[in-house]
């Protein structure tokens, strides 16, 4: 699946939210409480999108590092900067236990890449590497953008159902629904607005999955990093700094030890794809770049 593809396929998830948002917004607000429900959810995203990247430092607790205490962490991030054309990002290192990392900052001049003291002890460099690749691509895709954008609708589908119930659904003259079904949307509406959510999430994972592999030229060391990095987050305990609101951020879920394993219908509203997808994709890419090291996990 090319990069290009990923991206549609993101963009027609948004577009479904936003057709979703349209419909609620009909059947239950009308025109203008469906414009207020906007309004509300694009001017709190928003304002989180513009300073996601000090939000996201501060509430991991991430510490700026010097290229003097982290001199591998600087060569490897400079020499990927410099094959993505972007700039320099700041690097923070968080003390926790449980290996990962993440990158936030709305555009490439404005970036951040932290990784946890865990990720740096349990991945070689050739893993590390892979998983850094992996946090500049999300930069380069504007990822955080997208995902402002995803949650602004979210939260405006949410906010419109319960404005709608909690006002009577509007003008019952002109609304088709019943209470029963008024109750039936309030309850849906936004459960169906959270699993497009987390489709987008997803989808932009399997994007920086791709975009990291191209630029590393080394799908077969995030496929590895991967499946450790799993191992890993579903032994040892989450951080108590990391919130359910901020698991998107990292590359592998850091809540999975709470969450569990499996797939089905649960699998729906997770933020991050099964893992032992993410590594197919990738050695489908490296089948596709004509070789190079196979991975076995």
């Amino acid at each position: 699946m090319t990069p290009g593809i990923n991206r549609v396929k993101t963009w027609v998830l948004i577009a479904a939210m936003g057709g979703l948002f349209v419909v609620v917004g009909g059947a239950l607000g009308g025109t203008n409480g469906a414009l207020i429900a906007l309004a509300i959810g694009l001017v709190f995203n928003f304002s989180m999108y513009w300073f996601s990247d000090k939000i996201a430092i501060r509430t991991t607790r991430s510490k700026p590092v010097t290229e003097a205490e982290a001199p591998q962490l600087y060569r490897i991030v400079r020499e990927l900067a410099q094959r993505e054309n972007m700039p320099m990002p700041r690097l923070y290192v968080a003390d926790m236990a449980q290996p990962n990392a993440f990158a936030t900052g709305r555009n490439p001049a404005n970036a951040a890449v932290s990784v946890t003291t865990g990720i740096l002890q349990l991945l070689d460099e050739r893993e590390l590497r892979g998983v850094l690749a992996h946090e500049l691509s999300h930069v380069a895709n504007r990822d955080i953008l997208v995902s402002s954008v995803a949650a602004a609708i979210g939260m405006s589908i949410t906010f419109l159902a319960r404005f709608a119930l909690f006002f009577g659904g509007g003008d019952s003259r002109n609304n088709p629904l019943g209470p029963f079904a008024l109750l039936f949307a309030w309850i849906l509406a936004p459960i169906a607005a959270m699993i497009i959510q987390m489709a987008v999430s997803r989808s932009r994972e399997y994007q920086a999955d791709e975009s990291g592999a191209l630029l590393s030229n080394d799908p077969s060391a995030l496929a590895s990093a991967l499946q450790k990095l799993e191992i890993a987050s579903g032994r040892v305990p989450p951080p108590a700094s990391v919130s359910p609101a901020e698991a998107h951020l990292f590359i592998v879920n850091p809540l999975s030890a709470l969450k569990g394993k499996g797939g089905g219908f649960g699998s729906l509203f997770s933020t991050h794809p099964p893992t032992a997808e993410r590594v197919a994709r990738l050695e489908a890419i490296r089948l596709r770049q004509g070789g190079g090291t196979p991975f076995t996990s």
